[in-house]
């Protein structure tokens, strides 16, 4: 791959002024964007989303709800503020996922045992059974998408993906 600074040389020289026809079976020039991690995180990000929402079929479930399930089971009891920061979200987007999920039937509020004023979150009994349904639907899934990959690289990839995380 080129230096970055040869990309960004390369990016900036003034492209001739004439124009090409385009036709549908020419793909448009994408210029700097695929020299750009960014750019081609969103592409593997869109194809994944696509992928796993195909996937959840009637159960509509984001991987975003997903995760808030996987969260809850594994820390029955949580405060929603403890939650939003596990999920990396802000407090104030906490409440209408909680909201839905358990219109949905699959979380509970309660009261915590030790602070009476402080709601703690379960999964309910058919939380609990629809999430063991997705975590299989999930992990097909996983595997459908990392196919191309070997162990070592998947590995390699989540390595790399982690240096990229505050």
């Amino acid at each position: 791959m080129p230096r970055t600074r040869d990309r960004v040389a390369r990016a900036s020289r003034p492209k001739a002024a004439v124009s090409r026809p385009r036709s549908a079976t020419v793909p448009a020039d994408l210029g700097l964007l695929p020299s750009l991690l960014g750019y081609r995180l969103r592409l593997a990000q869109r194809a994944i989303f696509t992928d796993f929402v195909a996937s959840m079929g009637e159960a509509e479930i984001s991987p975003g709800l997903f995760g808030i399930l996987v969260i809850i089971e594994a820390n029955p009891g949580l405060k929603q503020t403890e939650l939003a920061i596990a999920a990396h979200l802000d407090r104030s987007s906490i409440v209408p996922v909680v909201d839905k999920l358990e219109a949905r039937g699959y979380v509970s509020r309660r009261a915590s045992v030790i602070d009476r004023r402080v709601n703690g979150l379960w999964l309910t009994p058919e939380g609990s059974t629809v999430l063991g349904k997705l975590k299989r639907t999930v992990l097909a899934h996983e595997r459908r998408i990392a196919r191309r990959l070997t162990d070592a690289e998947q590995q390699q990839l989540f390595d790399l993906l982690a240096k990229l995380l505050p």
